[in-house]
């Protein structure tokens, strides 16, 4: 079907290849990509605009002996694609199959695992000095998109890599449509020029020639402010300030000039970084259309477009969050929302319609947006900060130093918390709970359904201050009736019982109350279940009633055991003298793989049929 594609079984088979042959196999690289997601869902625009660049890597340079190393790893399809892994992308992020990032377990050309954002360029610092020391003649390459340079840890990297002087090329990979590149003779002849062997043998003679000082940063000044203002760069400046010299813009998808522009700078020494100009959903039309849409489509049909809707019976959670914002600042003048670059994921974008001047988009700067969160609430607002679990875990700092040291009321969202399902261990966000319950002064709360969504936000807004956490998980609620129940300000630290036993205790958190409630259908009169919407602060009241009128507690929370509800109830059992038996139901101590929600939910017990199993067992052995 694919006449080239079905040959490349790994880098060295792109070697025979002419630029024609080149540029039939990107074509059938994007084709076979839209094929295969349209079927198992994954991340396309980005992975569409950025073949040329990986196929040109591929070409250049001798991987896996040279390394690429990816940021986030949104963009590493064609990659997968090219070395060795072309059938087995069939089965991208599905249960048992490829990952939909780049893994070190996966493969050897996947030199270093990404998930997270703008590490690239550290990691990739990291490569090209060990190879140094140890004698080894190879080159590394690190390919990060314009978006990954907002965050703080891409300009570290930078800094330390113009002042290590190391053997480094940075591909930037640069998808904003609204910055033109460099076009026609003046910019090929500048780009060959700046390139070229003799010029820099030339340039690097002169420059010893001249010094360190007075005439030699004279020229250099005049040289920068020369080509910057030749190629029309907006980025080369502060890239050559830091120590890195700077060549582009390229087109990035046109494979002749990536390939012309890497040969050229393969062989160059010291730190240096290729500016190349790409299009988001490159040759899929819906995709160039509305990258934003098609950042991750779901299944779609590849030949009309038509995205294929997933059932969805009850409200996401993210969307109960923007319109219950939205209700919020209708009537509170000082609530204003953050997001570090994830307005529609995180259902902001009603929000931003409605309130732009109260809408902060940041970038990907969790570090910055709780901080920046922080000076609003200093200054009287009521920021939400909504930051996916997962990548909260960047912020820890701030949250610590920032927000809870100094009492702030800004309210931490912490979408997609739990088990995510395809996307992987990077994204898992299992940790928050025992990651931020050791912070002095923080609420902690999880809803069991929409309507405590609704409320728990309420409840934040109105506190008497410090940070407050809510989390919820990815996807839809529990179908629960939320948009006419009144808002109710709950107590804090106050646990609910939802069901009387005898027996066994369940002590359960955010949506896990609802299958606790399931399973203990099959036990009647047996079986309590406890809502406790807040991990902190903890219930200890309802503790001890539980303590003394069952003999056995189980937790379930869709968290990690270690730390989080059953630390916590756990450790004040044990605090209080209370000799009862606990059983912790939830994430045992590992990552989480990539496989469907409702999955992992069954393998770690957090679904109804699992639970079920885990009191049957529990009674027989009583």
């Amino acid at each position: 079907m694919y006449e080239l594609l079905d040959k490349i079984d790994s880098p060295a088979d792109l070697k025979s290849l002419d630029m024609d042959g080149l540029g039939r196999l990107c074509r059938e690289i994007r084709e076979y990509i839209v094929e295969c997601c349209s079927e198992t869902p994954g991340h396309l625009a980005s992975s569409l605009g950025a073949v040329e660049l990986i196929v040109g890597f591929h070409y250049v340079f001798d991987s896996p002996t040279d390394k690429i190393v990816f940021d986030v790893g949104h963009q590493a399809y064609a990659h997968k694609i090219i070395t060795g892994r072309r059938k087995a992308f069939r089965t991208l992020r599905t249960e048992g199959g490829i990952s939909g990032f780049p893994n070190r377990d996966e493969s050897p050309y996947d030199i270093f695992g990404a998930g997270h954002s703008s590490t690239s360029i550290s990691a990739a610092l990291g490569l090209a000095e060990a190879a140094r020391l140890q004698g080894r003649k190879e080159k590394v390459v690190a390919l990060i998109g314009d978006g990954a340079l907002t965050g703080g840890l891409a300009f570290e990297g930078l800094n330390n890599v113009g002042t290590s002087k190391s053997d480094l090329l940075v591909i930037i990979n640069d998808n904003n449509i609204s910055i033109d590149f460099g076009k026609g003779g003046l910019h090929d002849h500048l780009l060959s020029l700046t390139t070229s062997r003799k010029y820099n043998a030339f340039k690097n003679k002169v420059w010893d020639m001249l010094g360190e000082r007075g005439l030699r940063h004279g020229i250099q000044r005049w040289i920068r402010g020369l080509k910057t203002w030749l190629v029309s760069s907006s980025g080369g400046d502060i890239i050559e300030d830091l120590g890195l010299r700077y060549f582009g813009p390229v087109d990035g998808n046109d494979i002749g000039m990536v390939v012309n522009a890497m040969r050229r700078l393969k062989n160059l020494s010291g730190p240096r970084v290729l500016h190349c100009v790409t299009t988001k959903g490159k040759g899929y039309a819906p995709a160039e259309a509305d990258p934003v849409a098609w950042h991750a489509p779901g299944r779609f049909n590849p030949a009309t477009g038509e995205r294929i809707p997933g059932n969805r019976p009850a409200d996401r959670y993210q969307d109960v969050f923007g319109q219950v914002l939205c209700e919020l600042a209708a009537k509170d003048g000082r609530v204003a929302g953050i997001t570090p670059a994830m307005a529609t994921g995180c259902g902001m974008t009603p929000f931003a319609s409605r309130f732009p001047d109260r809408f902060f988009d940041v970038g990907i700067e969790e570090e910055h947006a709780v901080t920046f969160s922080a000076g609003l609430a200093a200054g009287g607002m009521r920021p939400f900060c909504n930051i996916y679990s997962t990548f909260s875990q960047r912020a820890y700092d701030q949250i610590i130093h920032d927000v809870a040291l100094q009492r702030l009321p800004v309210v931490l969202c912490l979408d997609r918390a739990g088990v995510v399902g395809e996307d992987g261990a990077t994204h898992q966000g299992v940790f928050d709970l025992a990651a931020y319950r050791s912070i002095p002064g923080v609420t902690i709360s999880a809803p069991c359904n929409e309507a405590e969504l609704k409320n728990l936000m309420y409840t934040a807004l109105v506190s008497a201050g410090g940070p407050f956490i809510i989390r919820y998980p990815r996807g839809c609620g529990e179908g629960s009736e939320w948009k006419d129940v009144p808002y109710e300000r709950y107590e804090e630290g106050k646990a609910e019982c939802l069901l009387e036993g005898d027996t066994v205790a369940i002590v359960a958190i955010g949506p896990c109350v609802n299958r606790a409630l399931e399973a203990a259908e099959a036990f009647p009169g047996k079986v309590g279940v406890y809502n406790f919407r807040f991990l902190k602060p903890l219930d200890t009241a309802a503790l001890e009633g539980i303590a003394a009128a069952y003999s056995l507690i189980v937790t379930v929370e869709d968290g990690c055991l270690c730390g989080g509800l059953f630390g916590a109830v756990t450790e004040y059992m044990a605090s209080a003298g209370h000799l009862i038996n606990i059983k912790g139901v939830g994430v045992t101590d590992g990552f989480v793989g990539h496989a469907p929600q409702q999955v992992q939910r069954g393998k770690y017990g957090l679904d109804k049929k699992s639970l079920e199993k885990i009191l049957t067992e529990l009674f027989g052995d009583s």
